[in-house]
This record gives structure tokens, C-alpha cells and sequence, in this order.
């Protein structure tokens, strides 16, 4: 477990490069600050900034596009809890690839889910348009991008755009869908069109500062609300309106009780938990370094033993925990659904902690009803109507996917540890399935 996470931290500091030296030394050659130092003065100083997606399309473009050539995450501005999204101009010239869409996108989503303003920084030149097949056209696509921040505004969620660079095309509506918003002097552009398209459409010839620029947009156009010197005084004014926004968004809700540190200490999961799927481990264990005093009231202890059920608080904050210890017989799954019912009534969130094989299969398991008992709790979770949060601690295989907040049934936020595995069926079944289909094919 020690070499994966080794693994991972040197993979996300790979990615925390971006474009690489020559691309960040061109940046600093205009007299640019680098994304990862324009999210620095951002931020308030020594306070935690929770990264979404840091290894993004890693090795999925031949080109290599670091982080999906963006960066997005949660961190405290001003006081105040907000989402931020910061386009990476070393990487492609921020340009948006398909993965880059969905990685903003979810930024939004998660921003709209809990009521957080959206600070976008703002530098890209619009779809990289030799994917624009699957960057432009489709309801999850580009487009989808301002559509949230008009429906975010409406709700009453802020959001704040500052202009560092280019902003041309579809990238232009960020800072004009923004509800308010800086240009950076002589450097920030937007317009719907370049100076080489304009010339091409129109036959005008004009350049970018007068076409786009911050004195233009701020004196004449309207388009911007505020013109900085550069980009420290752009974040710091962008900081102010944070500072301004009084009730709107939601506010931070302090825990209903003190936090306390686990009576066992975290760095011992990596011997807790190991590399091998088929190696089985005690779930409460794992609970135990993870809960406030270790404390774990339980529910239904000795009732459908594979699963682990009962109430906990995590920094102060109550939840309800449901996590396997085995492969998900009836008797689980009926646990489980209860359970979930039970924290939806109390509205208490909810914390899978995953390592699951999948339902039980079999003639006696299917005369016991397993295919109606799983889906009693995939409609539990399906509909449960409380926060949740999925830690995908071992692996997460067939249905048991769904039953234990995959995905597809809207965890606020979901994990998955360095050896964690999702599949529609684990390797050595795989492989016997396959055998058994080619058998049958020749």
C-alpha cells in the first residue's frame, strides 16, 4: 500500500506541473502569475483547499493534457467557504478538452449541491476544436458550463470571474454570465471572436487590447466591472467581493459537537488495509481510525453480519455509516435498506465505506429473493434525501456498486483510496466468464 500511495502523490505532482517549465516560463515572461500562484493569493493564507480531480485526464490524450488543463477544488476566500475553478494556461492555452468540461462541470455541481460561491479565474481559449464532436455539441457539454452559472445566480450562488488572459469564444460568456467581474490591465481579453476571425468575417483589421481589452471592456463596453493593475490586484479585489457577498450562498454550519482525533491513529490503515481484493479485513478497523474518539454505536450488530451499520460523528459532525464486511447476502441488504431509511428520516448523512464483491449469486440466494432484497436498498440509496459521501476503500464490483453510492447515485463526493478498484465484476471472474464465452463462440 506504502508504493501505490508513493505512486499517487508522485503522479499528482506530475499533474500539479501543468504544461511543464518552457510553458510556465513563457507565462512569467509576460509578467503573468502561474494558476497554482494566482489560487495561492486567492485563498486565505494557511487554510486547507480541497483538490477535485487532480489526476484528470491523465494518460488518456496522446498529447498529455495535466489535470485536464484545469484546476478546481474547495477553499475558504475571505472567510468564506467557495468553489473555484482556475483555467491552467501552460496546458494547451487552457483550451477545453472533453475531460476539462467534465471536470468543470462537476465543479459546478458540487458548488450548486451545497449552496458554495464559484470563483472562476479565467484564461482559455475556448474548445479545442479538434474534439469539439464531444466538446461543443451535447447537453453536458461546453455549453452547460454557462447554463449552471445562470441557474446558480438564480438560486441566489454567486458567482465572481476574474480575467487573467485570453477569453475568446464560448470562454468569453464565463465573465459575462458572471454575476461580477475583473479584468487584469493590458493582459485580460475577451471577445466572441479574435482579431484573425474578424478580419476573415468582416475584413476589419484590429487588434486584441482594442478588440477585447480590460480599458475598453471597463470604460466603454461595460462588459467588466473592475480593471486591476495586474493579477495580485485582481485577486485581491476578487477577495473584497467575496468579502461583500453577505447572505448570499450558503453558511457554514458549525458542528453540534467538539471534534475529536480517532484514539487510533490514521497511518496505520496502509497495514490495515492491503493490495490484494480476494485478502479479507475487519471494516472496523478501518472505522475505528476514522471517527471522532473511535466511538461507533452499531445497529443490528448481529443481524446480516456482512454489513456494518450504526452511527458515528466525523469531526464533530453526526453520520450514519454503512459498510461491508463480506459479499451482500438478503439479510445485508435489508440491514442496510433500514438503516438508510432510518438516517433519511433523521436527516443524518450518510458514509459508505466500500469493499464489496457484489450481491450474493446462486439458486439458494436467488429463492431467497437476493434480486428484490438488492434492490430494496438500491432504492434506498437511490432516494435517500440526506447528504452522501462514498469512501471506495477495497473494491466495488457489479451491483453492489449501486447498493454501496456508486456514482450514478449522487454521492456529494467520492473517493477511492490508491488500491481501490471499480469493475463490473472482479478480475478472476472475469477472466473465467470470458473463457466460458469463447468456449462457447468457437
Amino acid at each position: 500500500m506504502d508504493e501505490l500511495v508513493a505512486d499517487v502523490e508522485a503522479k499528482m505532482a506530475s499533474a500539479r506541473l501543468g504544461g511543464g517549465a518552457k510553458a510556465a516560463e513563457r507565462m512569467r515572461s509576460k509578467g503573468k502569475k502561474l494558476p497554482r500562484e494566482r489560487l495561492a493569493l486567492l485563498l486565505d493564507p494557511h487554510t486547507p483547499f480541497l483538490e477535485l480531480s487532480a489526476l484528470a485526464a491523465h494518460d488518456v490524450y496522446p498529447e498529455g493534457v495535466p489535470g485536464a488543463g484545469i484546476i478546481t477544488g474547495i477553499g475558504r476566500i475571505s472567510g468564506r467557504e467557495c468553489v473555484v475553478v482556475v483555467n491552467d494556461a501552460t496546458v494547451k492555452g487552457g483550451s477545453y478538452y472533453p475531460l476539462t468540461v467534465k471536470k468543470h462541470l462537476r465543479a459546478q455541481e458540487i458548488a450548486r449541491e451545497h449552496g458554495l460561491p464559484c470563483v472562476y479565474l479565467v484564461e482559455s481559449g475556448g474548445a479545442a476544436l479538434p474534439h469539439q464532436a464531444n466538446v461543443f455539441p451535447d447537453k453536458e457539454h461546453f455549453g452547460r458550463i454557462f447554463y449552471n452559472m445562470a441557474q446558480m445566480s438564480a438560486l441566489g450562488i454567486p458567482q465572481i470571474a476574474v480575467v487573467h488572459g485570453i477569453s475568446v469564444a464560448g470562454g468569453a460568456y464565463v465573465p459575462a454570465m458572471a454575476d461580477e467581474n475583473i479584468i487584469v490591465r493590458e493582459q485580460g481579453r475577451i471577445f466572441l471572436a479574435g482579431p484573425p476571425l474578424v478580419k476573415a468575417a468582416t475584413g476589419e483589421e484590429v487588434d486584441d487590447e482594442t478588440l477585447g481589452g480590460g480599458q475598453m471592456h471597463s470604460s466603454e463596453s461595460g462588459v467588466t466591472d473592475h480593471l486591476a493593475r495586474d493579477d495580485e490586484h485582481a485577486l485581491a479585489i476578487a477577495r473584497g467581493i467575496i468579502g461583500d457577498l453577505g447572505q448570499a450562498g450558503s453558511r457554514e454550519v458549525p458542528p453540534p459537537a467538539k471534534p475529536e482525533n480517532p484514539l487510533y491513529p490514521a497511518s496505520e490503515l496502509h497495514g490495515i488495509v492491503g493490495t490484494d481484493q480476494r485478502q479479507a479485513f475487519d471494516m472496523r478497523d478501518v472505522i475505528a481510525r476514522v471517527v471522532d474518539g473511535s466511538r461507533f454505536r452499531e445497529f443490528k450488530k448481529e443481524y446480516g453480519t456482512t454489513m456494518i451499520t450504526g452511527f458515528a460523528n466525523i469531526h464533530g459532525y453526526p453520520v450514519g455509516i454503512v459498510a461491508n464486511n463480506g459479499i451482500l447476502f438478503s439479510p445485508s441488504a435489508l440491514k442496510a435498506t433500514h438503516f438508510i431509511q432510518l438516517c433519511s428520516q433523521r436527516q443524518i448523512p450518510l458514509l459508505f465505506l466500500v469493499n464489496v464483491t457484489g450481491y450474493m449469486v446462486g439458486s439458494k440466494a436467488e429463492k431467497g429473493g437476493i434480486a428484490k432484497d438488492g434492490a430494496k436498498m438500491v432504492r434506498a440509496v437511490a432516494c435517500a434525501d440526506v447528504p452522501k459521501l462514498t469512501v471506495i476503500v477495497g473494491g466495488s464490483f457489479g451491483a453492489g456498486n449501486y447498493g454501496m453510492a456508486g456514482r450514478a447515485y449522487s454521492p456529494r463526493f467520492l473517493w477511492m483510496w490508491p488500491n481501490a478498484k471499480v469493475s463490473v465484476m472482479g478480475s478472476g471472474q472475469l477472466s473465467q466468464v470470458m473463457q466460458t464465452v469463447s468456449r462457447y463462440v468457437t
